[in-house]
């Protein structure tokens, strides 16, 4: 009796710090997206808050509109979600009517987005005013979630912004000469990727641009039983995701990189270009090894290559697909391999980026699953060895990269030994938390009566 007692205060306070925890996160990103919408507007810019606000009106941006509107639909039943997509394609068509009667140009066909956002406020407001208790909080989940995947894009874009404006020297010189450690794969790729022609090129292209969607599928496979079962799971792709796009950025502040293609190369989709260059050598020329040094670079190109948040994104939808069907298995495999190629071959990222960004996923999610499941010996060791590498992989692309680039051999085994060993380690403690099956012992048959 005692012990069904003590355990029961146990899972109490287990709750209230969890509740307390989500909560402080909570204020520090609604402090974040305050402190990035006056950076932003520092730069004459509108930061997350205003542009999402926008976007209910004037012709929106690109932006997951309608995928946060698919996500907060998982709390809703099938009637409630034909609706509500048929109520944001109904607005969407209004506007555009208004737009086109007023004569307002949009940019970039961007015709739709306004009806989802609108809807997901819209909800938020039923949540509040109609709805109580469990049901209010459950509809408050579903709008948040939603809103989270756009103001997530919102603030990378205003995080991005303001990488290029700080940060006026870039570390490219050293993080491509600590890459002859892995032989400079970005140059093969960049080659191979030129020899598949225009087909290799989109088909890659649309991977590298439509990481996104893929995410929101797998989200919505996770999440696919919420509104029968009335709560989410404990553990989603979502909030792995926005952790990623959280910390990310703060590590370009740190490390500034914007790319073999910008820094070596001709740059790409108008910004950067050969005048800001140290040499135009991607992807046909093989890299020199000379001492390096800082180098400045233009006010408009985001220092966003370390680690390669592309990388850790698709990392995080292969972990999330592995237990899902097998197509979805497939599609998880396929996402990831073909980042990886986009973002070498493309020339937006050097090797040694991805294997930065390969640490960097398995401890985020490390972090996240121990603290859904409670912190236990085996998960804060995990990601104090995760933290530890990641924070060696940094410091030696930085003081070290002439030994690296010096010692190939030893310096790229060391690297991929680093990274293995965290895979290693991810897997093996993950396996540990599964739940064993007990096997059911079967009565033993009795003898029949004489």
């Amino acid at each position: 009796m005692f012990s069904r007692i003590n355990s029961r205060s146990a899972l109490t306070v287990r709750h209230q710090w969890r509740v307390m925890l989500w909560g402080a996160t909570g204020v520090a990103a609604l402090g974040l997206l305050v402190a990035l919408e006056i950076a932003a507007r520092r730069y004459g810019q509108p930061g997350p808050v205003a542009d999402q606000l926008k976007g209910a009106i004037f012709a929106p941006k690109p932006g997951p509109l309608y995928g946060g509107l698919a996500l907060m639909s998982v709390v809703l039943t099938w009637p409630q979600r034909i609706i509500a997509v048929g109520a944001a394609i109904g607005m969407d068509g209004v506007l555009l009517l208004v737009r086109w009667a007023a004569g307002v140009k949009v940019a970039d066909g961007h015709f739709f987005g306004n009806g989802a956002l609108l809807v997901m406020l819209g909800y938020a407001v039923i949540a509040v005013t109609r709805r109580t208790g469990r049901e209010r909080v459950l509809l408050l989940k579903g709008v948040g979630l939603g809103l989270l995947l756009v103001a997530g894009r919102k603030s990378g874009d205003a995080w991005l912004l303001i990488t290029s404006k700080t940060r006026p020297e870039v570390l490219d010189q050293y993080v491509a000469t600590a890459d002859h450690a892995l032989g400079n794969p970005s140059w093969l790729a960049g080659r191979m990727l030129q020899a598949t022609g225009p087909i290799g090129i989109n088909i890659l292209d649309v991977v590298y641009a439509k990481l996104a969607v893929a995410a929101i599928v797998v989200a919505l496979y996770q999440l696919r039983h919420v509104a029968v079962e009335r709560r989410f799971p404990r553990h989603h792709l979502v909030r792995t995701f926005l952790v990623i796009g959280l910390l990310g950025p703060g590590i370009y502040m740190i490390f500034p990189v914007v790319g073999p293609v910008f820094a070596y190369g001709p740059g790409a989709s108008g910004t950067g270009g050969p005048e800001w260059a140290a040499a135009d050598l991607w992807p046909h020329t093989p890299l020199p090894i000379t001492m390096p040094q800082l180098m400045s670079y233009d006010g408009i190109t985001p220092r966003n290559c370390m680690p390669s948040l592309h990388t850790a994104w698709a990392v995080a939808i292969f972990i999330h697909t592995r237990k899902g069907p097998p197509i979805l298995r497939f599609a998880g495999a396929f996402w990831l391999i073909a980042t990886l190629a986009a973002t070498l071959g493309f020339g937006y990222h050097y090797g040694v980026d991805l294997i930065a960004g390969v640490v960097f996923a398995l401890t985020v999610e490390a972090a996240l699953r121990s603290l859904d499941r409670g912190w236990d010996r085996r998960g804060i060791q995990l990601v104090v060895y995760g933290t530890a590498v990641f924070a060696a992989l940094l410091v030696s692309y930085r003081y070290l990269p002439m030994e690296m680039a010096g010692h190939q051999e030893v310096s790229g085994s060391l690297l991929i030994l680093a990274m293995t060993s965290v895979i290693y380690g991810y897997v093996r403690t993950t396996r540990l938390w599964e739940p064993k099956a007990v096997a059911v012992r079967q009565p033993e048959p009795q003898p029949e009566p004489v």
